[in-house]
């Protein structure tokens, strides 16, 4: 049964490629638009960093690992005028041609520069414009910007202003922004893409659209559905956050037989916090005296004084034992640089856009949690850390503003009744299968020894953590019943209303991924109706 489906893959992937149209007869089609077709590239990935986690990431890795490794794009453009995209979307239609739009490129499986079909590459590296209203309290962002770029704009034009998002600057805020964006104030001031009170969208016609000309249902479905569903988002607009001028960061280490106790504590305070408290637990492995050990990092942010901190972690967390002198006040650029281990750098670092990974590989998954897990899982999950070099795992208290918007009031679901998500991460550095399958199936197993304790019916996935593992389009004609499977488990119940969106904006689906929202339509009454 392997060899035959091994079989119908390679036929699939010669039939695609025999009919995939060459660089020139793209240029052609941009030539026959506009006489002087610019900013095209040659191809070049990247980082290292994404294309082996996507190559391993499916039930069905065969699958992946031929058809991924074998299509290259056609070619990459980077645009530096919103006609060249319309112009690339026009002819992408006209030859049969996938687009993938890149904005910061950290989509954990690569579906901003990889693909199973024929496509090319948007590459918005030169739109990345920021423009602040400070009477407004507002800032126009281009897609290609970088999360760096905008909050290092925002501390040179002001000392209470901020943005609630990542804590990585190098993300794009295409993605970030339109995946929900978790972030170090989100418990102050919600998600990301809570902030965004317009946006200007591309559509498969090449129509520029902004919130009022594209509707209040599509303009819902780019606030946390994954934009790239539904067109190519050109710049968004949102309301910045005011800050104290001074704000308090501290990180505490634990290690040994206090370590897991001090987590499972946690977990019952995190989220129940003062909401200018955030305070998230990061698990990792360290080599004290050459030997392998598991630490654990709490790592906070508070906005306001040390003087109103410390009274408020004796009452509600005593048990980490947090002194005066184990805090810094510092103003809220400088927590970012504190989040990302750069304190006292030059706050120009947050314009280096490759400030990665170094040159690791890695696998990703994500988890939300309701209900406190028992002390034993966390010792469990010591063991397994010890088996490996770098792996990882990021927990995050959700609580506050997250849970003052209802569940449905965007596409990003997980709000009241959740305590913290969970970032699992293992990284290696050797490139080939047999290391990749050895990473991978450890993150696996993990993941299958935490389905107890965590969400349930769905298990709930966080979209800016993309995981192919929990299922993916198999091209233009799966059906939306099919991609339930995985569509649920990042939105839950706003699933259906992101097909139906899509059925409106992008009826043909044009724009698709592995794990793009496949339109529905309501004249449907067969649940199995594929869709074209």
């Amino acid at each position: 049964m392997r060899d035959l489906a091994l079989c119908l893959i390679l036929f699939f992937l010669a039939k695609r490629v025999s009919s995939v149209p060459t660089k020139e007869q793209f240029e052609n089609c941009l030539s026959t638009i506009s006489k002087n077709p610019r900013n095209l590239t040659k191809h070049t990935s990247d980082s290292r960093l994404y294309t082996a986690s996507l190559k391993t990431s499916s039930p069905s890795s065969n699958f992946l690992n031929l058809n991924f490794t074998s299509l290259k794009p056609i070619l990459t453009l980077k645009p530096k005028s919103e006609s060249e995209i319309k112009k690339a979307i026009l002819c992408s239609k006209k030859l049969g041609v996938q687009v993938r739009t890149l904005s910061g490129g950290h989509d954990y499986e690569g579906l901003s520069y990889l693909s199973l079909t024929p496509f090319i590459i948007i590459d918005l590296v030169n739109l990345r414009t920021i423009t602040i209203n400070l009477t407004e309290e507002t800032a126009w962002i281009q897609s290609g910007a970088t999360l760096g770029e905008l909050y290092y704009k925002i501390a040179k034009t002001s000392k209470i202003h901020a943005f609630a998002a990542g804590t990585c600057p190098s993300v794009g805020v295409g993605g970030h922004f339109s995946g929900g964006g978790l972030g170090a104030m989100m418990r102050k001031h919600g998600l990301a893409s809570d902030s965004v009170v317009d946006a200007r969208l591309m559509d498969v016609n090449g129509r520029i659209l902004n919130r009022r000309t594209m509707g209040e249902d599509l303009f819902w479905a780019l606030r946390g559905g994954g934009a790239a569903s539904f067109g190519v988002v050109l710049s968004w607009k949102v309301k910045l956050a005011r800050v104290p001028e001074k704000v308090t960061c501290f990180i505490s280490h634990s290690m040994g037989a206090s370590m897991n106790k001090l987590v499972h504590r946690w977990q019952y305070i995190g989220a129940e916090l003062d909401e200018d408290l955030f305070i998230r637990v990061i698990i990792d492995n360290t080599k004290g005296g050459g030997q392998r050990r598991v630490q654990t990092a709490f790592q906070a942010l508070f906005l306001g004084g040390v003087d109103k901190l410390i009274p408020l972690m004796n009452q509600k967390f005593p048990e980490l034992g947090l002194q005066a002198q184990d805090c810094k006040e510092m103003s809220w650029i400088e927590s970012v640089m504190f989040f990302i281990w750069k304190s006292g750098q030059p706050l120009e670092t947050l314009l280096n856009r490759d400030l990665r990974y170094e040159d690791l590989y890695i696998k990703a998954k994500s988890d939300f949690v309701q209900k406190p897990v028992p002390e034993n899982v966390f010792e469990e999950v010591t063991k397994r850390f010890l088996e490996k070099e770098t792996p990882l795992m990021i927990l995050e208290p959700l609580g506050g503003k997250i849970n003052e918007v209802s569940e449905s009031e965007s596409p990003y679901p997980h709000r009241r009744g959740n305590l913290y998500n969970i970032q699992y991460m293992v990284k290696w550095r050797v490139n080939t299968v047999e290391e990749m399958n050895k990473h991978v199936t450890w993150m696996r197993m993990l993941y299958d020894y935490m389905t107890p304790y965590v969400s349930s019916s769905p298990r709930g996935a966080y979209l800016n953590y993309r995981d192919l593992d929990l299922g993916n389009n198999t091209g233009s004609k799966t059906s939306f019943e099919d991609a339930r499977v995985w569509g649920e488990k990042y939105y839950r119940g706003n699933f259906k209303k992101l097909g139906l969106v899509k059925g409106k904006i992008d009826p043909t689906n044009f724009f698709r991924n592995e794990q793009s929202i496949p339109p529905l339509f309501n004249f449907s009454k067969d649940k199995n109706q594929m869709y074209c």
